[in-house]
This record gives C-alpha cells, sequence and structure tokens, in this order.
C-alpha cells in the first residue's frame, strides 16, 4: 500500500522560467526506506517539499497533477495537519534548532499541537533516548557537535511520531564517520519503528546498502525508479553521473574480466569484500 504517491507532478517556483519537478508519478510503500538521489539542480528537494505540504503552502508558484501523503491530498490540507504525518528534517539542523535546551527544540512542535504535559514528557524523552542524546537534553543546540545537532533534530521530528519522516541530505555537512553515524540512527529507526524513510543523498558509498528502494532524478524528472541494486549496476545510472558505489563499480569490472562472483551485486565494501573472501577460498 502507498504511504505517498505523485501522479504527473509538476512543479515551477514562482519567477521560475522552468518547471523544477516534470511529470513525476511516483509511489512510496508504507515502511519502505527510500533513497531519492541525482545530481545537483534536478529537483529532488522540490519533491520532498511537496511530500510534506511546503509546497504548494509555503512555497507559492504553479503546481500541476496530484499529492498525497498518508491518504491525505496534500494540496487540500494545511502544513500543520500534515506535520502530524510527515516530518522534514532539513539538510542544516541549525535552521531547525532555535530553542534554549535540545529538549525545548524536541518539544516545540508538540506544543503547537496541544499536546498533553504528562504525554509530551513522554515522547520527548522517548525521542532523545532514540536517537542517542537524552544526556544532552539540558545542553543549548549551539554548544553541541554537527552529528549531535543533526540528531536533536532527527528526535525533534520523531516526537512529533509521524508515519513518514523525510530527511533532505542530512549529513552534507558532516565528516564520513559522523555521516555513517546519522545514517546508522535512521536505519535502526526505520527497521524498529517500521517509520516509511524518504532519504535524499549523494554519498551512495555509504546509504545504498540501507535502502529498499532508489529514485534517481535528472533534470526534474524520474529517470530510473526500482530495486537499488539493480538501478545502480544498470548503464543509465553511471550515464546520469550518480556516484554509484565503488563496490559496485568493482564488481562490474571484475565481471567484465570474467571472475566469477555470482549475481549478488554488492553495494558497499563489506558485501564487496565478503564476495572476494569466497572466490579466494574456492
Amino acid at each position: 500500500m502507498a504511504i505517498i504517491e505523485t501522479k504527473n507532478l509538476t512543479y515551477t517556483y514562482p519567477g521560475g522560467a522552468k518547471p523544477s519537478v516534470r511529470d513525476v508519478s511516483v509511489k512510496i510503500e508504507k515502511g519502505e526506506f527510500v533513497l531519492v538521489t541525482g545530481p545537483s539542480g534536478c529537483g529532488k528537494t522540490t519533491l520532498c517539499r511537496c511530500f510534506n505540504g511546503l509546497i504548494p503552502h509555503f512555497y507559492q508558484g504553479e503546481l500541476k497533477g496530484e499529492v498525497t501523503a498518508a491518504g491525505l491530498k496534500v494540496a487540500e490540507q494545511p502544513i500543520c495537519e500534515l506535520a502530524k504525518h510527515v516530518g522534514l528534517v532539513f539538510q542544516n539542523p541549525e535552521n531547525q534548532l532555535f530553542a534554549l535546551s535540545v529538549e525545548k527544540d524536541v518539544a516545540f512542535g508538540l506544543e503547537n499541537l496541544g499536546v498533553p504535559r504528562e504525554e509530551m514528557r513522554k515522547r520527548v524523552d522517548w525521542a532523545l533516548k532514540l536517537t542517542g542524546i537524552y544526556d544532552l537534553r539540558e545542553r543549548a543546540p549551539h554548544e553541541l557537535s554537527g552529528g549531535q545537532q543533526q540528531r536533536a533534530a532527527i528526535a525533534s521530528v520523531l516526537a512529533m511520531q509521524p508515519e513518514v519522516i523525510v530527511l533532505d541530505e542530512p549529513t552534507s555537512f558532516l565528516d564520513p564517520l559522523g555521516a555513517k553515524k546519522i545514517f546508522e540512527v535512521i536505519y535502526e529507526l526505520n527497521r524498529k519503528l517500521g517509520i516509511t524513510t524518504v532519504l535524499v543523498e549523494h554519498r551512495l558509498d555509504l546509504t545504498a546498502k540501507y535502502v529498499d528502494h532508489i529514485i534517481i532524478m535528472e533534470d526534474g524528472k524520474v529517470v530510473l525508479d526500482g530495486e537499488p541494486r539493480e538501478i545502480l549496476s544498470s548503464k543509465e545510472a553511471r550515464l546520469i553521473g550518480v556516484g554509484i558505489p565503488k563496490a559496485t563499480r568493482l564488481y562490474q569490472i571484475l565481471q567484465k574480466d570474467r571472475v566469477k562472483l555470482g549475481n549478488a551485486v554488492p553495494l558497499s565494501s563489506d558485501e564487496m569484500s565478503a564476495l572476494l573472501r569466497g572466490v579466494l577460498k574456492a
């Protein structure tokens, strides 16, 4: 069952010379971990803004087609209602954190919804513990590291207990190790809680192994949509310029050299090393 679906979606920002998203029809199933990727400026962020109602309610412009999220027609629902179902984590956590303490930031959305104090306390503590920052709850956000700030931003969305969480390049300000830790947190949340997860990301070396479904965009259109191993091993993905995982590229090169590694295309260095160990043992 699709929890997010777009039909012939086209959107042009105010004053835009051409649409940022053109004739996009995609389905995201409940519980999936979906990766949206593609060259810079291809429309990834714009598409995500359509999922949670920032388009068309905050960004005006011209919207054609249809978007439904959690059974709601996005164009017909206020942002405050959509926020209960679809949470968005921004690229820069400093754009999302503004209170005097981490726990106040995490509680902010719940206060706006009028959640009772006792329930609010439970949800805030739950979200802080899930993201591993409960001990930082009284710290000011500006005192935290980049990775800790991003965990706080994720916790503030989780406290709302949405059905879908959308993360727009949440690790672009982090080093590879910090990014890896954030992706592990996101993956655990998806698997343990069943929250449908939509991740916009360029670093496929770190993310591809986690996802169930990949959507590749180019020039505002969806050009590839499907199972990650199939999509990332395709010639089309390389031609678009997507950062194919190095393990996948090595597998393709060795296959051309007639090294028999099996049919399971690796998406990470761990998977590739396991394949190579199997060949060497044989």
